[in-house]
Order: structure tokens, then sequence, then C-alpha cells
């Protein structure tokens, strides 16, 4: 045992001293605040202060150019960081079709950001119109929006008036009523939002992948590397391959904590700026780091026997090939899973070793009222496929870290498990 503690030692310190650990344990919560920030601005961006936008619109039906103006007006008063400045033109329909060449080349040219064409039956129950622009962002598509309200609230207004109906009393009595959603299994404390329902089962996933996914990466490289440059001859002059392995395993693993420990601190942190620390319970932190331990393990042993029956990094990503692609299924069916936690794809999925960890960990982010027996049995199949993996990773580890030249095919890898 201290002959394990002292290679996790040393594995752990070889680790955190490089600058790329160093890098990324800074650059990821860097990167969160720095998402957040440009979330914000893009939200500024679409609803905040932006230059004075020029419309024009040619009235066909001859009808509704003064209200039209009025609502560009009013519209203009209560929103003076985002005009729309209105032109209405008088274009007769025989010369139209010209007058929109002309219109088409001022939009090309940004000298006009759009034309409405109300057509001779805009005002009948099947009217129609014409709208053109150029649409490059969101902003754009905002505008059209914008534009298209203001002239249909001046197409419905003028049919009430038709009819000899108060556009402002069919107004009050469509007006929808206040309706507050109370959650009754839940504390007033621990109210879930709907951006909480989204992003905390996607934020736990992130963190769970990159943790045990991530951090395993260096096992793979660390073997490999050690392998080629013999010192990995000199190593087992004082211990077993048993030993090497499990010291590097635990001493990554702590590796992982360590990183993962940083990035949750500063994700609680955002969460706590964007009020979503509620939702945060210790329950989920202790299901998070029981599958995170048992999943890191799960992996690293695994890895570690590639690490070992390869030559080259190029050699051992062909092999992990199979295994990254599993990895990532819970990341491809995140958005699916979270919204049916109880499913039977999600069922079926957590009883798959590989990504038991990030599944269960998924839908208990998404439903924390999850049923028990189900969490229990996860964590007893990780317990039993865990001393499985690593019996067969130090089978394959021993042979194949002092073997040299080609690789091993499935078929000689599966023959190093007979060996004793």
């Amino acid at each position: 045992m201290f002959k394990i503690l002292k290679i996790a030692e040393r594995e752990f310190l070889e680790t955190v001293k490089t600058k790329m650990f160093v890098f990324s344990l800074i650059l990821t919560p860097l990167l969160l605040v720095i998402v957040l920030f440009i979330t914000g601005r893009t939200q500024r961006s679409i609803t905040g202060p932006r230059p004075e936008r020029k419309i024009a619109v040619t009235d066909l039906t001859g009808k509704l150019a003064s209200d039209i103006r009025q609502r560009f007006e009013r519209y203009n008063g209560e929103n003076p960081h985002r005009r729309i400045a209105l032109w209405l033109d008088d274009v007769e329909p025989a010369a139209l079709d010209e007058h929109l060449a002309q219109v088409k080349r001022e939009i090309l040219e940004d000298r006009l950001h759009g034309y409405f064409v109300l057509t001779e039956n805009a005002l009948e129950s099947s009217g129609t119109a014409r709208y053109y622009a150029k649409t490059r962002n969101i902003t754009d598509l905002n505008e059209y929006e914008t534009v298209q309200r203001l002239i249909q609230d001046a197409v419905v207004a003028w049919r009430y008036r038709q009819h000899n109906l108060s556009s402002e009393l069919i107004a009050r009595l469509r007006r929808d009523i206040a309706v507050e959603r109370v959650d009754v299994e839940a504390k007033p404390a621990a109210r879930r939002e709907p951006v909480a329902l989204l992003m905390v089962p996607f934020f736990f996933l992130i963190l769970m992948f990159a943790g045990v996914f991530g951090t395993n990466q260096q096992m793979l490289t660390s073997v490999v590397e050690e392998k080629n440059s013999r010192v990995m001859e000199m190593l087992l002059s004082a211990v077993t391959p048993f030993q090497l392995m499990a010291g590097k395993i635990v001493g990554l693993a702590a590796v992982g904590l360590l990183l993962v420990a940083v990035w949750g601190a500063a994700s609680y942190v955002m969460a706590v700026y964007r009020g979503l620390s509620a939702v945060l319970s210790p329950a989920m932190m202790a299901y998070f780091l029981i599958y995170f331990v048992l999943g890191f393990l799960l992996i690293a042993s695994a890895l570690a026997a590639i690490g070992a029956a390869c030559n080259t990094v190029k050699e051992a990503q062909t092999l992990m090939g199979p295994i990254t692609i599993v990895l990532v299924l819970p990341m491809i069916g995140w958005f699916y899973i979270a919204q049916n936690p109880d499913g039977w794809l999600a069922v079926t999925l957590s009883f798959i070793p590989p990504i038991t960890p990030m599944i269960m960990i998924l839908r208990i982010a998404a439903d924390p009222d999850l049923p028990f027996l189900q969490i229990l049995a996860t964590i007893l199949l990780l317990l039993v496929s865990v001393p499985a993996v690593m019996w067969a990773s130090a089978k394959i580890f021993r042979v194949g870290i002092l073997m040299y030249g080609k690789p091993p095919s499935l078929g000689e890898l599966a023959h190093w498990l007979k060996y004793r």
C-alpha cells in the first residue's frame, strides 16, 4: 500500500506541476465566466440600444397610412433607443414592379433596411402582404417581427372599426390573467426555474465528462511515454505491475478531484450569481462524488491497459476509439434523457457501466426524486464492475508494459487475460 501511495504522489505532483494542468485548471472557469458574459451581452444586444432602422411601407389599399404612421410613432416613443424610421411610399399598383427594383438596390446598399407592401386585398380575411429585407442576423429577424406586428395591428384595428367594434375593448377582454406556477412538491427556496431544469443537468454531465474522460487522457499519454522511454523498466524493478497501475490511477484520481473541485466551486459562484444555488442540494453533491470516483476508476483502468498494450499514442487512440464513441453517447442524447429521466432509454443506458456515471448524474439532476432503488442498483453495478475491469486491466498491463513492436490484436489481448 505504501508503494502505491508513493507512486500516486509522484503521479499527482508530476501532473499538477505542468503548465498544461495549470492552464486547464484556470481556463475552464474563465471560459464559464466568458460564456455567461457573452450570453448577457447578446441578450442586451437583442433588446438594448441599436442604430435607427429605416423601413418603407407601400399601402396599396389606400386606407391604412394614417393608422400605420400613428403606431410607428407610438412605438418610437416607447422605444427611443430602438427607433424605426417610417417612410410611406405612395406608389401606383402599375408602377410597383419598377419601384420594387429600385427599393431592392437600396436594401442591398444598406440605404434601406426593409420594404413592406400591403396588397390591394390586405384588408380581407385572406389578404396578403410582402416584406423585402436582408436577413443577416437575429437583429434583422427581431426587426421583421416588430414591423409585422405594428402593421398587423393596424389591419386588425381597421377590421374592428368596419364592424363597429372597439379595439381597446377587445384588447381588454382578451388580456391574459396572471398565473403563478406553484410547485407543491418543492420548498419555496428550492423551486426549480425553467432555466435550471434545462441547464443544471447539462452542467453536471459536462463536469462529469470532463473530469472522468478528460483527465484520464493523461493516463494514456503517461503510460505510453514512460513505456517508450524505458522508465517503466526502472519502476518495475521496485514495484509490481499492479502497484504501478494502481498508483497511477490513484494519483490521477486525485488530480481529477482537484479539477472538479475547482471547476465546481467556480460553477457554484456562477449559480449563486444567476440565482440557481437552491437546486444544488447536498444529496446531489454526494451522488456526484460517488459516481465520479467509481466512473474514474473504471475508465482509468481501461485506459491504463490500452496504454500498456500500445507503443505509440497513435496506436492507443485507435484502440480507444470504441470507448470514446460509447462515452460520447450521453452527450448526444442528453436533452432527450433530461426530458425523460424515467424513460426506457434512460433506464437502459443507466445499466451500461462505462456510461452509468454520466447517465445517472444527468437523470438525478433532471429529476431529484428518481427512485432510490435505481440509484442503489447502479452504484452496486459499478462497485462490481470496477474490480472486474481493474483485474482484467492489471492482467493486460502486466504483460503489455514490457512488450514492444507490433501492437496486439483483440485475440492476443484476450489471451493475455489467461496468463497467471
